[in-house]
């Protein structure tokens, strides 16, 4: 009998989410296509997991079409968009400009990302897990720019739900403040990354292998029963006061 191997394909899998998901599968035996646009540490974590790779950007145009290109044949049944931005500004002092870099970056290559894996994914069953943040359910000053955009991420996953069930699962993380190099600017000061830390019910940063966890459970045929969901990986701080 001839088994087919499916692939999972992560976005953004260089960043603190993405490469603990990616180690995370590896680890369960799932085989990977990776996707990020620095190429010398995504070459480096692809020859690790021994797996396949694409170097794009995901602002530029027809970068999808880079991805399906390296994949060829593959058969997908997994994809998990980890792109992320953390833009803070208040809203007097943002521009135009500021809310269509969020949205092009955290909503539109999320949509040209699944219309070019739907088919791929409808046939073998998969799984889609897209990626907002606490921001959205909990509100914070100077969070216009990226609630906005990430709060667009959650309707897409509702409304993706619905339309690709019961083919596709589709399923969104929110977490709160994560250890890695994009909020590196607010956590290098050690007393600020403390006064945070404090925020939270659960006293803690959140690290990348805490929504990786969830993440994995999403794509795997564990959550086979769950599809439009916003589940917060947050310490608590959307819902404990």
């Amino acid at each position: 009998m001839l088994f087919l191997i499916m692939k999972k394909v992560i976005l953004g899998a260089t960043g603190s989410i993405g490469s603990s998901l990616a180690k995370k599968l590896v680890e369960s035996g799932e085989e990977l296509h990776l996707v990020g646009r620095d190429e010398s540490s995504l070459s480096a974590l692809a020859n690790e997991l021994n797996s396949s790779f694409t170097v794009c950007d995901v602002l530029e145009e027809n970068f999808s079409e880079k991805i399906l290109a390296d994949l060829k044949d593959e058969q997908i049944n997994g994809l998990a968009f980890c792109v992320g931005s953390i833009d803070l500004k208040p809203l007097k002092l943002t521009k135009k400009s500021d809310f269509m870099q969020s949205f092009n970056l955290n909503l539109i290559s999320a949509t040209e990302t699944i219309k070019s894996l739907a088919d791929n994914l409808k046939k073998n069953k998969g799984s889609i897990v897209l990626f907002s943040t606490v921001a959205v359910k909990q509100g914070f000053p100077n969070h216009a720019i990226v609630s906005s955009s990430k709060g667009a991420i959650e309707g897409l996953t509702l409304a993706l739900a619905a339309e690709f069930a019961p083919n596709i699962r589709v399923n969104c993380i929110a977490p709160s403040l994560t250890n890695s190099k994009i909020s590196n600017f607010l956590l290098k000061n050690e007393k600020v990354a403390e006064g945070i830390a404090k925020m939270h019910p659960l006293k803690r940063i959140g690290e990348g292998a805490d929504s990786a966890s969830v993440a994995k459970f999403l794509l795997t045929d564990e959550s086979s029963w769950i599809t439009g969901q916003i589940l917060g990986v947050d310490g608590g701080r959307s819902s404990v006061a």
